[in-house]
């Protein structure tokens, strides 16, 4: 697992999912329609499927709403046989000063990986490739020292050992996750510190009262469960993109002093992500 490198290489960093996000990585859903279902909200839409035009407006709207924020938006190209290649969170996690690119569970998301290691050789970022079947990054989920990785039909307990094993320094905390959530982050997200969006259904009692060790759990009910409640993507200084949709997890972010940011997801979300899902950061800054 050699690390990829090349000359005047940009800096990649990332100590928590709260900092300030500087540079992400996304790609449009020009392409993006519901093939083979894999979770319960595919499932749901098949029939209906995705309006790719109407997602592709959604898409530039949350890219601007980072830009607004200062953020440097890289964009991958979309390719036509890539219907998932918007959820670019998958492909790649960022852990400190080192960036992977991810080993996927599913073969036919594999090109996805290719393309994201052709922009980050492109835009001069370091990065490791991943290699150990498999991990994707939607099931990485970081907190300075703490990787709390979801292990579930994406990501394997072998995987998350070989992890622990690169990273030395960190502690790595095993979640299984119910078999009908995705990944991690459609189920738990660390928003500040000590605090976190969670539907608790998803994980075990034990587990549950393991990361209540760490965090002031805020509960997202199951209809904005369904919704990706927990899948906001936070981008510093208390400020949290999310979905207009989920009124009651918005008003308690609100009343806890973040500003939230809406923006209509509501056809990407078809396919079972949303903001987390939908952005790589590859650095972000300290408060």
């Amino acid at each position: 697992m050699e690390l990829e490198t090349e000359k005047g290489t940009q800096q990649v960093a990332s100590y928590h999912e709260y900092d300030v996000l500087q540079k992400v990585i996304v790609c449009s859903p020009e392409y993006m329609r519901i093939g083979k279902v894999i979770n319960e909200t595919q499932k749901h839409y098949q029939d209906e499927n995705i309006d790719e035009k109407r997602a592709t407006e959604q898409h530039d709207q949350f890219v601007k709403a980072m830009q607004d924020n200062g953020i440097e938006v890289i964009a991958i190209k979309s390719q036509e046989e890539l219907h998932e290649q918007v959820f670019t969170r998958d492909i790649g996690f960022c852990i400190g000063d080192q960036l992977f690119t991810a080993a996927m569970g599913s073969d036919i998301r594999a090109p996805e990986v290719d393309a994201l290691q052709s922009v980050l050789k492109q835009h001069n970022f370091p990065f490791r490739p991943f290699t150990e079947k498999s991990i994707e990054g939607g099931d990485v989920i970081i907190d300075d020292d703490l990787v709390w990785v979801g292990i579930s039909e994406r990501t394997t307990y072998e995987a998350a050992d070989a992890l622990q094993a690169l990273l030395p320094s960190h502690k790595v905390m095993y979640l299984p996750i119910a078999e009908r959530i995705l990944h991690l982050d459609c189920c738990f997200n660390v928003i500040g510190p000590k605090t976190a969006l969670i539907y608790s259904p998803a994980l075990t009692d034990d587990d549950l009262k393991k990361v209540s060790q760490y965090y002031d759990l805020i509960e997202v009910s199951k209809e904005e469960e369904f919704t990706l409640g927990t899948n906001v993507l936070c981008i510093g200084n208390k400020k949290i993109i999310s979905l207009p949709e989920n009124k009651q997890v918005n008003a308690e972010l609100t009343r806890l002093g973040y500003q939230v940011i809406e923006v209509e997801f509501n056809e990407i979300i078809k396919s079972g992500g949303s903001f987390r899902c939908c952005s790589l950061p590859v650095l972000r800054t300290k408060e």
